[in-house]
């Protein structure tokens, strides 16, 4: 769970911090945020590839050709890395200047990812080695990895938003520079247990770095539908905000603190997600085909459960909850209209998430990536006629987080129950 949700955790505690500042640095932090999500999730939806290939090796116990496999993720990943960080350097002022109204928040937007941009090297090697521990099922170092990059990243935070501890104050630059720094270190701590595992000989991680092409191929085109996937699903999710930005700061900020609130509760579901492609991939692996649609549903009962005792907390504390996003007692407020609507939103994430990475971990990525076009489409018309032509409510734009679930669920449902991926070779 805590090695799915790193970047989610990153960008939590920048909006705790930044929600401290004032509206602009909140409402900026939402979107630049989505945006680096959207950035990250390209690595880590390409790592998702490695990891059905390492856990397939797994089950079938063709350990010797991991290492290939490994090396192969990493070389691309990092050549993918350097591509996005021009990008980021060179072309977000312009991209973001399309979208946005508001200069100070624009302004904002550029001073966060000036820093936070050089992160991305850290973050796409790393998810790489996620992919490697998830694929053979020993995931402790993960929770060493998250915790010291949570620590950091909150310490650094603190001193670099604010100016403590004889830091300079950088405001929401701050932010940007002390996440990148953290996973810095973070990743330092992946490297030392990588060295000090001796397991990973059986891998053969040791040995000279051997780049197969050939497997490259093989990660891309079972990669780039789920690359695909994600920019699709994380690019409607920028668009929403920016709509809910046009509707003025107030109604930015308010949705800003329910994705801080969001992105908390999402943390359990991406866990079990990123499990069920290693379990599934797995199966199939052992010849097991039979269990695939068995065990999906018992990981989406599993989840389910977790995610709404978590959820209980909305309805118990909800002041308390929303004060991961603000400390302004009046966004607070206007925000406690919002909480039903999430709370159903995620009863549907926690089980039509767990079905679709089910269906990821069969291999048939293009499948996935066709069934997730359809409900991005249909996302999209949604906020725009009823945010633009109808002029609705919030709470009425946050409900497109709720079909869109609905119509996840069923077509992933549906796909996996007609085992038309049982022939898929990975």
């Amino acid at each position: 769970m805590i090695g799915s949700a790193v970047q989610n955790l990153i960008t939590l505690t920048d909006t705790i911090f930044l929600g401290r500042v004032g509206k602009i640095e909140l409402g900026a932090i939402g979107l630049v945020g989505v945006f680096y999500l959207m950035i990250a999730s390209i690595g880590y939806s390409f790592s998702k590839a490695g990891q059905i290939m390492v856990a397939r090796r797994v089950g079938s116990k063709k350990l010797d050709e991991i290492g290939p496999i490994y090396y192969s993720m990493l070389a691309f990943a990092l050549s993918l890395a350097l591509v996005l960080f021009l990008f980021m350097q060179f072309g977000a002022s312009f991209f973001f200047g399309l979208f946005i109204n508001n200069k100070d928040i624009y302004t904002a937007c550029i001073a966060y990812l000036d820093y936070r941009s050089f992160g991305i090297f850290f973050s796409y090697a790393g998810v790489i080695i996620v992919a490697l521990y998830t694929g053979v099922a020993r995931t402790q170092v993960i929770i060493y990895n998250a915790v010291v990059l949570g620590i950091v990243n909150t310490i650094l935070n603190y001193g670099l938003i604010y100016g403590k501890w004889g830091f300079p104050e950088m405001g929401i630059a701050g932010a940007g520079l002390a996440s990148t720094v953290s996973e810095g270190i973070a990743f330092s701590v992946f490297i030392v247990y990588m060295v000090w595992d001796k397991k990973n000989r059986l891998y053969g991680l040791f040995k000279f770095p051997r780049i197969d092409l050939t497997i490259i191929k093989l990660q891309l085109k079972l990669s780039t539908p789920i690359v695909l996937q994600s920019v699709v699903g994380m690019g409607s999710w920028f668009i929403f905000f920016v709509i809910v930005e046009d509707m003025g700061e107030t109604e930015l900020a308010i949705s800003n603190i329910m994705r801080a609130v969001y992105l908390l509760f999402m943390i359990p579901c991406w866990g079990f997600a990123s499990s069920v492609n290693t379990l599934v991939s797995n199966l199939i692996g052992k010849n097991k085909l039979e269990e695939v649609f068995w065990v999906t549903t018992q990981t989406a009962i599993l989840c389910f459960s977790v995610t709404m005792i978590c959820a209980l907390a909305l309805f118990l504390f909800p002041d308390i909850i929303l004060r991961i996003g603000t400390d302004n007692p009046d966004l607070i407020e206007q925000s406690l209209r919002l909480t039903g609507v999430l709370t159903a939103i995620l009863a549907l994430f926690s089980v039509g998430a767990i079905f679709f990475n089910g269906l990821v971990g069969t291999g048939a990525t293009n499948q996935a990536l066709m069934l997730q076009i359809v409900c991005v489409v249909f996302y999209l018309i949604y906020i725009y006629v009823v945010v633009h032509l109808i002029g609705c409510s919030l709470e009425t734009a946050w409900m497109a987080e709720f079909y869109y679930w609905i119509i996840s669920l069923a077509t992933s449902v549906w796909y996996l129950w007609s085992a038309r991926w049982k022939n898929i070779k990975v």
